[in-house]
């Protein structure tokens, strides 16, 4: 375990009788790019906040470069929370000096478009160059791991791509990488994704290792709109994908039976499930004990 860089051993975090993060095990090593993912409300920031010092658990051990986290290990990591962690009412510039300063950094070159605006408050600036300063900042002191919590939240698609080729150039140098996000296509950037549901770890391993056999149905009809009403009405864990109509972990002869019922005709096929139905399906199982 010499390599990894942070890791969590059973981990839990109650507050009262609620546990926001439950008996969850998880591990992140150099080069790789993990993927916490899961709803909103899930345990991912509390982990997160955990795994960085900020949160003492009730139960488990947490270790960052083989220690507990202190302000030593802050100095090894990189860190961009969902709030972002910019001062609105100081400049780009005194933002950044600032941040130079807390980790005995120099200070990094900036991108034009952080250039052109490296003196207007930050509160001034809008949420896609703010998220592109902190991860500017966060990069700065050359951390051996970068913690991303939902680094494209809000932002356009352009800056969500760009973001991420900068999350691979600095996985590819050899940074690890923890990311987490609700958005299911960017579970496909990451090297091992750990699902979280109701502050449980409830699967881990590539995209094809969580899915594994689960499937859905497909139903081809002209009359989709009617379909999905119809299964709907059913009581079926039904969703539209453009005009396509799935049905995660559902038999194909309970969805023949609902479209026959509402004498709707269509052809139902079996077809793998995506990640996002997946976590759908994990969601829908009762919370483990």
């Amino acid at each position: 375990m010499s390599d990894v860089l942070i890791s969590a051993d059973r981990v839990t975090k109650r507050y009262g009788a609620f546990s926001a993060v439950d008996t969850v095990s998880m591990a992140v090593r150099p080069g790789e790019i993990v993927g916490l993912l899961g709803a909103n409300g899930a345990g991912k920031t509390t982990l997160i906040r955990i795994l960085l010092g900020l949160t003492v658990p009730t139960e488990g051990a947490v270790a960052a470069f083989g220690r507990t986290p202190d302000r030593t290990t802050r100095g090894r990591l990189g860190y961009v929370p969902q709030g972002l962690g910019l001062w609105q009412t100081l400049t780009v510039a005194e933002n950044i000096s600032f941040a130079s300063a807390a980790f005995e950094a120099g200070p990094p070159v900036l991108e034009p478009a952080l250039a052109a605006v490296e003196h207007r408050f930050v509160g001034e600036i809008g949420l896609g160059l703010q998220r592109r300063l902190a991860f500017t900042i966060a990069l700065a002191h050359h951390p051996e791991l970068l913690v991303l919590d939902e680094p494209t939240s809000g932002v356009d698609p352009l800056s969500r791509a760009r973001l991420w080729d900068a999350v691979h150039d600095q996985a590819e140098h050899g940074t690890g990488v923890l990311v987490t996000t609700h958005y299911m296509q960017e579970a496909q950037q990451c090297d091992r994704l750990v699902l979280m549901s109701h502050g449980h770890a409830v699967a881990a391993g590539t995209e094809a290792d969580i899915i594994g056999g689960t499937t859905a149905c497909e139903v081809e009809t002209p009359h989709w709109a009617d379909a999905f009403a119809a299964l709907d009405a059913a009581g079926l864990p039904v969703t539209l994908n453009g005009r396509r109509v799935r049905l995660a972990d559902t038999p194909p002869d309970t969805v023949r039976t609902a479209l026959t019922t509402a004498g709707i005709t269509a052809e139902v096929h079996e077809v793998p499930a995506t990640l996002e139905e997946k976590m759908t399906v994990i969601d829908r199982r009762p919370t483990p004990g």
